[in-house]
């Protein structure tokens, strides 16, 4: 059974940064996919960042490419570094896992098994 435990959020102003950490049990990303998604009031939860099983391929959704980098802290742990923090990066930030999957699936909340509780981020302007 794979637990996850998110770290890190809190409050910061736009462009501030925020790093958020993912500690694992039960699995590592090397032998998970594992990914970061969000949810904002309101909306639905949205893919920001998927790393595949290995953690050799990453992939950032286009509203935080080139803001926010995974990092390989420990095997267990995965953090997601987030730089120029807009308003619009408000919201319950969660991580997620899965033993097997494709890129395809795993852009999709719907494509994991395992969760986190999440951690808020709020960036004020």
């Amino acid at each position: 059974q794979v637990q996850l435990v998110e770290s890190g959020g809190g409050s910061v102003q736009a462009g501030g940064s925020l790093r958020l950490s993912c500690a694992a049990s039960g699995g590592t990303y090397r032998t998970m996919w594992m990914g970061w998604f969000r949810q904002a009031p309101g909306k639905e939860r949205e893919g920001v960042a998927v790393l595949s099983i290995g953690g050799n391929n990453e992939y950032y959704a286009n509203s935080v490419k080139g803001r926010f980098t995974f990092s390989r802290d420990k095997a267990n742990i995965l953090s997601l570094q987030m730089n120029s923090l807009e308003p619009e990066d408000t919201a319950m930030y969660y991580c997620a896992a899965v033993y097997s999957g494709t890129l395809g699936l795993q852009l999709k909340a719907a494509g994991w098994k395992y969760w986190g509780q999440g951690t808020q981020v709020t960036v004020s302007s």
